[in-house]
């Protein structure tokens, strides 16, 4: 029998040489705005809210941008009913003439190609916002529709798109009084996650860049039924205003704000300063509208300058004798409440959320314009120089104390071998990345999540009662707390100058309190203490929250469990609609965990299949450092205001 001969292989087969058909037509050359609405997270962060909302604030950076030229002074924002967005400027208008080398509209040539605009020709903007430089390009490759009017030489100029494709070319449709771009946008709903803009969220970024440049009108106004609403934001005082808004209720040590603006090597830098007499520092940096919450050369050249300023002053009046201590930063920013803002021709952004400001040069200059309107204002204001040192040295004293109440844990665990607490359930693995942290409300509660846990990856930490509330303490005192030390220890980073992300011993730390008023209550002081020692675990993604059920429905074999009212209701609903099974259906409503037993607890609030958790995250610090002082502060009118506020929002309140 004749052999069969071997099949012929491709005539392709022998370019791969063992490359798994990776040739250079594999390689996909994405033209246009494709690119965008293939990877759009790439582009604007994510596709949940803060990608939507990212949206508005690179339509009204264009404008900011026109404000700061000097061409603009009044941007509206409105949210209409169909959740479309109309940004309006009374800007130069963007450019209509023809672009020569594309050969189309200047307007077009924006709105459909990547990294095109006047932000990059110095002459045209000196400084300018927006932080990814992706521009209105990207706002119209994720839109369902996008429609622009121009005005420009006594015309009105109109053009519409879909998803980033031109639909209408450039067309003048009527005169125009004045100059000025107005864009409107409808997010595509089968790329975003989440696409109902938050009014509130708009509202305190605005408000924000209204702050920011003085000159600046913004009005956000809402269409929407039931939630119609509009405010206008101006501040004329500036930076002035912003501190007096941050400060809010709390009692200043001085009346009015320190300020300074002044220009060098040009860079614009202002900023203003307001002490109080807590304990606590607020101090947010801004370059160019963008808040740069890991700060950069500009808040180092800040601090070093504040340091040097009042140290000095102090010697030389007098208030620090030779065998005393210096006065640290630290000290120096106690009660602090301040806002800087650098404009920078060509800010260099480093760091993980790339809000780092990188610029080497900006560091002197702010440390010279610091040193020398600070120096010029204590010299000619004595007595609130006076203040603020006596405030130093008292917070000075205090740090003393801490430093002694940290040697103590620290000595307590070399004493104990580097023991971990010993109600802490610590789980097998050592890896911090696979490993959750538990902080459980109760000891009975901390009982059923001990027995139901997966002892792998899951540790438990259960808490006696309410921990001490942060915001009303200074460090010695926090320290001292039987229960935040545990804490501390079991996180393994320490606190304070101790503080290293690297030592986190957990890369999940998940809060775990009842669903009552009193779960709600240590949460909040739980959030505090993170927020206020240990903000660094909220910027790396480890603070998470845990969403136990409210109720659990039951019919013979089934059951279910439900986060609400309206969820238990469809369950009940769906058993009483022929469930098979006998008897009637039991609800059970859940006040607090130590009521499930472990299985139950496992099922729905601790198995990563099942558990719903929320991730804690610090899209804004103003907004979370006036919630927290509004809260957990020692002013009881505001909190009153508040709650009477926001009484209509309460659900599953104990009575």
């Amino acid at each position: 029998m004749a052999k069969a001969k071997p099949a012929r292989a491709p005539a392709t087969a022998s370019k791969d040489k063992g490359n798994g058909g990776y040739q250079a037509d594999s390689i996909q050359v994405l033209k246009g705005l494709e690119a965008v609405r293939r990877r759009p997270a790439m582009y604007i962060g994510s596709v949940s809210a803060r990608g939507l909302h990212h949206l508005v604030y690179e339509v009204v950076d264009n404008s900011v941008d026109e404000a700061l030229a000097g061409f603009s002074t009044k941007i509206a924002v409105t949210i209409h009913q169909d959740n479309a967005i109309t940004v309006v400027d009374d800007g130069r208008g963007i450019p209509v003439d023809t672009h020569k080398t594309e050969k189309k509209p200047g307007v077009e040539v924006a709105l459909t190609m990547l990294h095109a605009g006047g932000k990059f020709d110095k002459s045209t903007y000196k400084v300018s916002g927006g932080l990814h430089g992706v521009g209105v390009s990207v706002v119209n490759a994720l839109s369902e529709k996008l429609e622009v009017w121009v005005d420009r030489d006594g015309k009105r100029h109109h053009m519409a798109f879909e998803r980033g494709e031109t639909t209408k070319k450039l067309e003048v449709i009527g005169k125009a009084k004045g100059t000025g771009t107005t864009v409107w946008f409808k997010p595509d709903t089968s790329i975003f996650t989440e696409t109902r803009f938050d009014y509130a969220t708009l509202a305190n970024r605005l408000r924000e860049l209204a702050f920011l440049n003085k000159s600046l009108t913004i009005t956000l106004k809402d269409e929407r039924k039931g939630q119609a609403k509009e405010e206008t934001f101006f501040y004329k005082g500036g930076l002035a205003e912003f501190v007096k808004y941050l400060l809010g209720n709390r009692k200043p040590l001085h009346p009015k704000p320190i300020v300074f603006d002044a220009t060098r090597e040009g860079v614009q830098v202002e900023g203003a300063i307001q002490y109080d007499e807590g304990y606590n520092e607020n101090t947010f940096s801004f370059v160019n509208n963008i808040n740069t919450h890991e700060g950069g050369t500009h808040l180092t050249g800040f601090k070093a300058a504040l340091t040097r300023t009042i140290n000095e002053w102090a010697k030389k009046d007098g208030l620090l004798k030779k065998e005393e201590f210096t006065l640290t930063g630290d000290d120096i920013r106690e009660g602090l409440t301040c806002v800087l803002h650098v404009k920078v021709k060509d800010p260099q952004f480093e760091g993980q959320t790339k809000t780092k400001l990188g610029n080497s040069e900006v560091e002197g200059i702010v440390k010279t314009v610091v040193n020398d309107a600070l120096g010029e204002f204590l010299d000619k204001n004595p007595s609130v120089a006076r203040a603020i040192i006596a405030k130093a040295v008292s917070a000075a004293r205090a740090r003393e104390a801490a430093r002694k109440a940290r040697e103590l844990v620290r000595r307590k665990n070399a004493l104990e071998g580097g023991l971990l607490p010993g109600k802490l359930a610590d789980c097998s693995l050592t890896d911090p990345k696979l490993c959750e942290l538990y902080l459980v409300e109760g000891d009975s509660a901390g009982g059923s999540a001990k027995q139901g846990r997966d002892r792998g990856y899951q540790a438990i930490l259960p808490l006696r009662g309410k921990i001490l509330n942060v915001q009303k303490a200074r460090v010695d005192k926090i320290l001292s707390n039987e229960e935040i030390r545990t804490m501390i220890t079991a996180l393994g980073t320490g606190v304070g100058e101790d503080f290293n992300l690297d030592e986190a011993r957990y890369h999940k730390i998940i809060i775990m309190t009842d669903a009552d008023v009193d779960g709600a209550h240590i949460r909040t002081l739980l959030l505090t203490f993170f927020y206020k020692e240990l903000k660094h675990l909220i910027d790396a993604g480890y603070i998470y929250i845990a969403q136990p059920p409210l109720f659990r429905i039951a019919k013979g074999k089934e059951e279910f469990y439900a986060y609400d009212e309206k969820e238990r209701d469809g369950f009940v609903k769906r058993l009483t609609n022929g469930a098979e099974g006998h008897g009637s259906v039991v609800i059970q409503r859940y006040k607090g965990l130590g009521e499930m037993n472990p299985d139950q607890l496992w099922k729905t609030t601790m198995d990563p299949a099942t558990r719903t958790i929320l991730k804690v995250e610090m899209e804004d610090a103003v907004e979370a450092s006036e919630l927290f002082e509004t809260l957990m502060g020692d002013e009881v009118e505001p909190r009153r205001k508040f709650i009477e506020a926001n009484a209509k929002f309460v659900r599953n309140l104990d009575v």
